[in-house]
């Protein structure tokens, strides 16, 4: 498919589309993008409209480059900017981030499974601290614990490193618990509204188990949410079962890792008003899913590396939580459970 203006990008390294996907989502994209010619002159073209908008977000890069890159104003690259990353948002969310049904949770906890050797997972959930420019007149709602201003990113991830369900915007001083417990994610959860499956036999084993999502120190216990045992006098079971879990959890933080390193905006402070940068960290993550379905590449993974763990301030958990923790410590120790590895790895630590 021929496009005016497609040989702006041609030569550029942050263009990671291939043809076919970006041309797709160009083809998704046109009748938002498109403008009415006028008398005066022509209007910019989606193509070019689309070409900004991604090396802006690929790079980082300032207004001021996007003016001597594309010939364009400075206030017209950031018109396009934010009417395209809301539009990207509009358009992809539906498509890239959806609820799941029960034959989508099940595909979810086989890689699970698969991959990172922790079955009756549904995803792993975790927060990114956002760098923004400190908003005006925010006093210190958005100044977090590592000193600097943010806003949060809370999402919950698949074991492909695919975003299953994102929140953004909450202040930096929340911490991950409560952006978790304020938000519909959290809610649902908490309501049995996400149309989780039913408690299945663990493999070799006779009683039923729940579903499980997994999460760090900073979660509370409970029935469908695992966290790790605090770090004190802990048992081989108990040391098993967090370095099992950590095995699960890690794909929340590739996940963010992965997104940091192909969208470079977020490299830096982003400095625009609060409204537009969460814009920004909406277009991104929908990108992030788009290209991970489409032009997913296989790499070396380090499913079997000892994971560092943290002494975070414990949150309280359910007691029906911490005896669905117990039986996964105590099938994580058994001969249908166990790994080989398993207790070199924790005595590596």
């Amino acid at each position: 498919m021929a496009h005016k203006h497609r040989f702006i990008a041609i030569n550029s390294p942050i263009f990671f589309f291939v043809d076919n996907s970006f041309d797709e989502l160009l083809d998704l994209m046109s009748p938002t993008l498109q403008r009415q010619d006028t008398f005066m002159r022509e209007s910019i073209a989606p193509v070019e409209r689309l070409l900004i908008t991604l090396r802006y977000l690929a790079t980082g890069q300032s207004l001021v480059s996007l003016h001597y890159a594309f010939m364009i104003g400075q206030s017209t690259a950031s018109n396009i900017i934010r009417e395209t990353c809301c539009a990207l948002w509009d358009i992809l969310h539906d498509v890239v981030i959806k609820k799941a049904n029960k034959e989508e949770w099940m595909a979810i906890a086989d890689v699970f499974a698969k991959t990172c050797n922790f079955s009756n997972c549904l995803g792993a959930l975790d927060g990114k601290h956002i760098r923004i420019i400190k908003p005006k007149g925010s006093g210190s709602r958005f100044f977090n614990y590592k000193k600097y201003f943010s806003f949060v990113l809370f999402a919950v991830s698949d074991a492909n490193y695919c975003f299953t369900y994102i929140d953004i915007g909450s202040y930096g001083s929340s911490s991950d618990a409560a952006v978790f417990a304020h938000s519909e994610f959290g809610q649902m959860l908490q309501r049995d509204e996400l149309d989780l499956l039913a408690n299945t036999t663990l493999p070799g084993t006779a009683d039923p188990m729940p579903f499980v999502f997994v999460g760090d120190e900073a979660f509370a216990l409970a029935e469908h949410l695992m966290r790790p045992y605090s770090n004190r006098g802990l048992s081989v079971e108990k040391r098993v079962f967090n370095y099992r879990l950590t095995r699960a959890r890690r794909v929340v933080e590739c996940a963010f890792g992965i997104l940091s390193n192909k969208w470079r905006i977020l490299h830096c402070p982003i400095n625009l008003k609060l409204e537009n940068a969460i814009s920004v960290v909406k277009a991104v993550c929908v990108l992030h899913n788009f290209v991970r379905c489409r032009d997913w590449f296989s790499f070396e993974d380090s499913l079997a590396h000892c994971m560092e763990s943290t002494d975070l301030l414990a949150s309280r958990g359910s007691r029906h939580g911490g005896s669905v923790r117990d039986n996964f410590a105590a099938y994580f120790m058994s001969p249908e459970g166990e790994l080989s590895w398993q207790l070199q790895a924790i005595n590596n630590e």
